[in-house]
């Protein structure tokens, strides 16, 4: 699928990465949400580069392949600062595509670091304003097993399908193994440091240490941007409400917008077709009119 390649983050974090593409093609990075690794855009990479872009996704801090946090460096901030210094390195703006985690550090990157770090922003599912409840869904089906792990993938796939009911149960594939790590005990484990969700259950508790993950600060940063923005929204997410939406909108009012029927939180797994034709549209309209940065 991919050529790999180290970049590297904030204060030298090291950042795995593919890259597929043409060269010369206009750059975007896609940046995926929590507990999930660069694999998940497999299909949607493959769309963008045959569309001439040269893509580059990432394994976010403490995930996939990329280093783990000694020091527990998983704030919002953090992951921001990574994807600032990867799109500051790089010879072309590139634009970004960030889902949920990724969308929010996107969010707080070009709030924080910007003006014009990135060429355009499409956030997937993701907003300043997230439902409570649909947080804590996602962070407590992230905590439930990362302690003890699995006995096989299929008890891994099993967990997986009981969490997305929308979805055909299925059994461990091939590509599942990519969020695996099967460590010296025989068990599995998620592919990315359990730390991650211990400083996201952390922050969710003590707002006193907010390091730009509260709300304010990303409902700041929104309000800063005056780059291109692609707002995409599964329409039966539990996370970003259709009032959370209108919030988003006021704060960037040049935002376009799409709603994904029939799809969750998880949009591009739910709607990979379509979520693709989206993106794909957006991209090419965009940096066609502003001659591909």
């Amino acid at each position: 699928m991919f050529a790999d390649l180290t970049l590297f983050g904030h204060c030298g974090h090291r950042i795995a990465a593919s890259a597929e593409g043409p060269d010369g093609g206009m750059p975007v990075l896609l940046a995926h949400g929590g507990g999930q690794t660069r694999w998940s855009w497999k299909s949607i990479a493959n769309l963008l580069a045959e569309h001439g872009f040269r893509v580059i996704a990432l394994d976010l801090r403490g995930h996939g392949d990329s280093a783990w946090a000694t020091d527990g460096a998983y704030a919002m901030a953090d992951f921001a600062g990574d994807l600032a210094a990867i799109a500051s390195a790089m010879d072309r703006k590139p634009a970004l595509v960030g889902a949920s985690l990724g969308g929010l550090a996107g969010i707080l990157a070009e709030g924080e670091h910007g003006p014009n770090l990135f060429a355009s922003l499409t956030l997937v599912d993701v907003t300043p304003q997230l439902d409570a409840g649909g947080v804590a869904r996602v962070i407590g089906f992230m905590a439930a097993h990362a302690g003890e792990g699995f006995a096989s993938p299929d008890e891994a796939a099993r967990v997986i399908s009981e969490y997305i009911p929308n979805r055909p149960s299925r059994r461990a594939s091939p590509g599942l193994a990519r969020y695996l790590r099967q460590k010296a005990d025989g068990r599995y484990y998620w592919h990315w440091d359990p730390a991650f969700v211990t400083g996201v259950m952390r922050q969710d508790e003590d707002q006193s240490e907010d390091r730009g993950y509260g709300k304010v600060e990303l409902s700041e940063a929104a309000r800063r941007l005056t780059l291109p923005v692609h707002l995409v929204r599964g329409g039966s997410s539990d996370l970003v409400s259709p009032e959370a939406v209108a919030h988003f909108r006021e704060l960037v009012p040049h935002a376009e917008y799409s709603n994904i029927a029939d799809a969750t939180h998880m949009v591009v797994g739910d709607q990979n077709d379509l979520f693709g034709e989206t993106v794909v549209d957006f991209l090419i309209r965009t940096h066609a009119r502003k001659g591909g940065e």
